[in-house]
């Protein structure tokens, strides 16, 4: 299964890397439109709809992304935006996984679809912004969550002792989350080295706090964002949980389905940029 992921993972890596450094955004914002937009779909089965109905979702992703970015909408500044996203997540996340999974279902359907939807789309703004930034930017931003992973994947395996939420996701643990944040507080240290040393197009999330507000503040920051990215991960587990589904689908192998591969990223794009704006 491990081969499996890692060689699904490469693929998509494959696809995605090298439209990054494009001169141009659109191959970039499309792919990752074309993800978002299956992301829809998975939440609209996810939530109960027929398969017209979730195709439905998809493509009101779709479309909503593409009317986003216009190009006099995608050179704009949005922070009111991100910090609208940050405050949702913080305090609607917590209201949710303090609720639960049976909690979830009682929750109007229309309302569930939109709220999805909507968070999908936001994310999917914050991406193409956090790529107009600069292309380490972005990746800086993406690798929080992709190291919190899997330092949290190895030391909840070798470590993990506590459980964080039995009733939404049995296998995530304290010691997981504290593994990942450690993985991340290195992989802030060692990128605010790398940009010391090497030109890129921008600096990075790490180097831009740390040159505003000191490293102590950059590494709250960081660890608040590993925070959050559990949040996502522990959130679609709730509503997975609900249904009673494994895995929101099948698209990726060895992954399940996108949202099970994006879940995290979901709160963290918007609220690095907002962080950004401070």
């Amino acid at each position: 299964m491990l081969a499996l992921r890692v060689a699904t993972a490469a693929v998509l890596l494959a696809l995605l890397l090298p439209t990054l450094w494009l001169a141009s955004p659109w191959p970039f914002n499309l792919l990752t439109l074309v993800l978002m937009s299956l992301a829809g779909w998975e939440w609209g089965r996810l939530n109960g709809l027929s398969p017209p109905g979730a195709w439905t979702s998809g493509g009101v992703v779709a479309a909503a992304g593409l009317l986003l970015a216009s190009p006099s909408r995608a050179a704009s500044d949005v922070p009111l935006l991100w910090w609208l996203a940050a405050c949702a997540w913080v305090v609607g996340g917590a209201l949710a996984l303090r609720a639960g999974p049976s909690r979830w279902p009682a929750v109007p359907r229309p309302v569930r679809v939109v709220l999805g939807l909507l968070l999908l789309v936001v994310a999917w703004w914050a991406l193409a912004h956090a790529r107009i930034v600069g292309v380490n930017y972005l990746l800086s931003v993406l690798c929080i969550v992709w190291m919190a992973d899997i330092a949290a994947y190895f030391g909840g395996r070798a470590l993990g002792r506590h459980k964080l939420a039995p009733l939404i996701s049995p296998g995530k643990s304290w010691e997981g989350v504290a593994s990942g944040m450690v993985g991340v507080l290195l992989l802030a240290w060692a990128w605010t080295a790398f940009d010391a040393r090497v030109a890129t197009d921008s600096a990075s999330l790490f180097t831009q706090l740390a040159q505003r507000f000191g490293a102590p503040a950059m590494a709250l920051a960081v660890l608040c964002l590993v925070g959050l990215s559990v949040m996502g991960d522990l959130f679609e587990s709730l509503v997975k949980r609900a249904v009673g589904a494994k895995d929101a689908s099948q698209l990726l192998p060895g992954h399940g389905g996108v949202l099970d591969r994006i879940d995290a990223l979901l709160p963290v794009l918007p609220c690095a940029l907002a962080i950004t704006t401070l």
